[in-house]
């Protein structure tokens, strides 16, 4: 099953033997760490039961999609202000677990109507004066994130940084295909070096910790909490899946389809919210990194499925992971961050597409709108007294309706 599961049809397969994959794999999970774990830390979530759902998950995803899609699945930030007001109200994140349960059933009946209705029907509302701002804004909207990690030591951000940099543009054959583990390495040392690094993690942490599973319970105020946040997550899941069509160059909407990669995300979900874990969704580090090495095998990636499998259970390997300072992620998480805005822009160069007055103001709508929390202007749609549409989801929706209104016009004009 294991070696069904790690194998791959692409040619990559020809030249990258196991111990490559080994490294590459490990990249991966390094990059997907910080975030994933820190989901749990804010909403209660055991770490490792976390870490074990986000490995099965991204299992899960790939099976959906025909192993695929390139892709990688960890906790999802969307969910944390409805888990916390969940466990404020029922004092058990039982109750979460159910709400999560639904948002994730919600996505796979989603899936089968785009089935039903077919993907073209979807895709055609996705042009690239769409879909280039809505990559641009996934990516910028996370360098905030980025800085204040970093902001922990900008030294030791700044040194991680530049030997990213470097590594990946100067380096030759495989050195440059793990220009993150390399940065990384140096970046913890240099941490060491300098007194930064609290080890205490490793000596706490138990040789093997295994994931605490819980079941769910189900109530209707909960789940009306979590649910409606599929509005806000569908259109994020689109502009995931368009950013790593566009790293990897090829239609993931169109092969093996958004139906397949809604049905993939949403089964995730769903069995995180049945075993005891947070709701997971698709990772733009992971698609950073892709974008870095130009390695699209998704045997990597299901490899590093397996190394997060293991992880949850070896607490010593975790608490190592836990002892990388913020600003070291901070450092390597600006450049990932960065490559995901700058693939935007060239998906609008790549397309060719007129830059006429219709496509200059739904790009900057949804960039205004997209960016627009980070200065200060908060456009939001509330939904219910703690959900709302705001930022990425908002920009994306304003974006596909003004595109549709501009082209009609445009084309009663002609």
């Amino acid at each position: 099953m294991l070696d069904n599961l790690l194998s791959s049809k692409t040619a990559t397969d020809s030249y990258v033997n196991f111990a490559k994959k080994v490294f590459l794999a490990l990249q991966h999970m390094i990059a997907m760490f910080g975030a994933t774990v820190l989901v749990p830390l804010l909403t209660g979530f055991d770490v490792s039961t976390t870490l074990f759902c986000a490995g099965v998950g991204t299992l899960i995803f790939h099976l959906c999609t025909k192993k695929k899609v390139p892709v990688f699945l960890g906790s999802s930030f969307a969910f944390i202000p409805a888990i916390q007001t969940v466990y404020e109200n029922y004092h058990s994140l039982s109750y979460a677990q159910g709400g999560i349960i639904v948002a994730g059933f919600f996505y796979v009946l989603l899936s089968l109507i785009i089935n039903k209705i077919g993907v073209s029907k979807v895709t055609k509302y996705f042009p690239p004066q769409v879909v280039g701002p809505m990559i641009i804004v996934i990516g910028l909207n996370m360098v905030p994130t980025a800085l204040n990690m970093a902001s922990s030591n900008y030294l030791v951000a700044v040194i991680t940084l530049l030997v990213a940099i470097i590594t990946s543009r100067k380096g030759k054959g495989f050195i440059k295909q793990i220009a993150i583990i390399i940065s990384v390495f140096v970046g913890y040392l240099i941490s060491l070096k300098i007194g930064i690094v609290d080890l205490s993690p490793i000596q706490e942490a138990s040789i093997l910790s295994m994931p605490k599973f819980q079941a769910p319970k189900f109530d209707l105020g909960a789940i009306i909490t979590i649910a409606p946040i599929i509005l806000a997550v569908f259109m994020e899941h689109i502009g995931d899946i368009t950013t790593n069509s566009a790293v990897v160059g090829e239609d993931f909407m169109k092969d093996p389809g958004l139906n397949r990669t809604l049905l993939g995300d949403g089964l995730a979900t769903m069995f995180a919210g049945f075993v005891g874990g947070p709701a997971n969704t698709t990772y733009g580090e992971n698609t950073g990194i892709l974008a870095i090495t130009k390695n699209y095998d998704p045997s990597i990636l299901r490899l590093a499925a397996v190394f997060a499998i293991v992880l949850s259970t070896v607490g010593k390997i975790g608490g190592f992971l836990q002892t990388i300072p913020q600003s070291v992620m901070g450092g390597i998480s600006i450049m990932l961050f960065s490559m995901i805005a700058l693939v935007g822009v060239k998906t609008l160069k790549n397309s060719h597409i007129d830059f006429n007055l219709k496509n200059i103001i739904i790009i900057a709508v949804i960039i205004i709108i997209g960016l627009g929390p980070n200065f200060g202007l908060n456009l939001e749609i509330q939904i219910t007294d703690t959900i709302k549409l705001s930022g990425l989801a908002l920009s994306a929706i304003v974006g596909v309706i003004i595109n549709i209104i501009l082209t009609k016009i445009e084309n009663k004009l002609k």
